[in-house]
């Protein structure tokens, strides 16, 4: 939060978080031609107390990207070098889905439609590839780059990344040839997309992916034609159920680490209703690995011993027998309720302090509230939780 100065000895060259260096070369540099050289003492011990290893190489697009995403209109950059380190692992994050691509054969097939797309996986992809190709667009032409920025690699880590390319994985293995090379194309229809829109922004990984991702390219990314793509692309429907999806997943996902089950132990999943939606068919192949779903059947009412959560207006619930210790379990989550509401005295506390809220920025104080917030919302889960345990 303090103005760079080489007075104070806390200025970052750029080469340094590009190509990376040591802390005997960082406290060289910045002690180095002082207007007050008995300063360079507590500013080179200064410097190995906050980087005592240096700075690793954290490569021009991390760096690059990092200052888009911080470029909001009148607000000053607070660098922090723990962000430079998380958009690196960002540009890996990219990496490593282009390889998984290559590996399963997801390659551009030339002359592909997208509007051809049969299953609802791929046209809901095909749909937020719009949808964020519009909005990138958008922004960068209102020269909002931290916005642009955003939109990117939302869709590529949270969309792409961490919900399409595991929703394709059962495809690409399964013994269907159509839907493996309809999932195929779109994949690398797809990711073509997302290095367009990143070029501007990590123009060197990709570009390199850019040629690694095909047999061959009739030009470079740079001068490729950016993404003008029809609204007409766009399948509520198929989002609609994708999105139910994710919901359904999501929520099994988070009852089940409430109750701290091992993601090594399948659960029956209990639909409380008169029929199984057919949807629950269908997507049985991702439920079981993104869910650990073992197998959907219909229910009139929930086990004693059951989590339960809502989508789409239908109750599910998964039985607990067999998969919680419910002593132990109740133990884990008194021991938890009781470390929040150690937290929550202490938010009380300052918040009850006349003086504090006085003196205090109106930041800090809406700090210590949203933590609040947060705090007894996650009491209140857990005690739900442990209330829902047989005796």
């Amino acid at each position: 939060g303090k103005k760079m100065s080489k007075s104070i000895g806390n200025t970052l060259d750029p080469l340094d978080l590009i190509d990376g260096v040591s802390a005997d070369a960082l406290v060289e540099k910045r002690t180095r031609g002082l207007k007050n050289p008995e300063k360079a003492p507590q500013i080179a011990k200064a410097t190995r107390k906050q980087y005592p290893d240096g700075f690793e190489a954290y490569g021009a697009d991390a760096l690059r990207f990092t200052l888009a995403s911080m470029a909001g209109q009148g607000r000053s950059i607070r660098l922090s070098v723990d962000r430079i380190a998380g958009y690196r692992n960002f540009g890996t994050k990219l990496w490593s889905a282009a390889s998984f691509g290559q590996m399963n054969g997801c390659t551009p097939a030339k002359g592909f439609d997208p509007s051809t797309a049969a299953l609802a996986v791929n046209k809901w992809i095909i749909s937020d590839t719009v949808k964020t190709a519009s909005e990138v667009s958008r922004c960068i032409e209102a020269y909002r780059f931290n916005d642009a920025s955003d939109a990117i690699y939302k869709f590529t880590w949270d969309t792409f990344c961490a919900w399409y390319l595991e929703l394709s994985k059962p495809i690409l293995s399964g013994h269907d040839a159509d839907q493996k090379a309809e999932t195929q194309a779109t994949f690398a229809w797809v990711l073509d997309q997302i290095l367009k829109l990143l070029h501007p922004f990590m123009p060197f990984i990709t570009e390199e992916l850019w040629h690694k991702t095909a047999d061959s390219r009739e030009d470079m990314l740079i001068i490729s034609r950016w993404p003008d793509l029809s609204d007409d692309l766009i399948d509520d429907a198929a989002v609609s159920e994708i999105e139910w999806l994710v919901g359904l997943i999501t929520n099994i996902r988070s009852v089940r680490a409430d109750m701290n089950i091992p993601p090594s132990k399948k659960a029956p999943l209990l639909a409380l209703s008169k029929r199984l939606d057919p949807r629950l068919a269908t997507y049985a192949p991702q439920l079981s690995p993104m869910a650990r779903v073992e197998r959907v059947d219909l229910a009139d009412s929930a086990p004693d011993a059951a989590l339960q959560t809502v989508v789409d207006g239908v109750t599910y619930a998964i039985p607990l027998e067999g998969l919680v210790d419910f002593g132990a379990e109740r133990a884990r989550m008194d021991k938890e309720i009781g470390k929040i509401e150690a937290e929550l005295m202490k938010i009380d506390r300052k918040l009850s302090n006349e003086g504090f809220l006085a003196k205090a920025p109106e930041a800090v104080v809406a700090e210590q509230k949203s933590r609040q917030a947060a705090y007894i919302e996650e009491m209140e889960s857990l005690k739900a939780a442990r209330d829902a345990l047989p005796q």
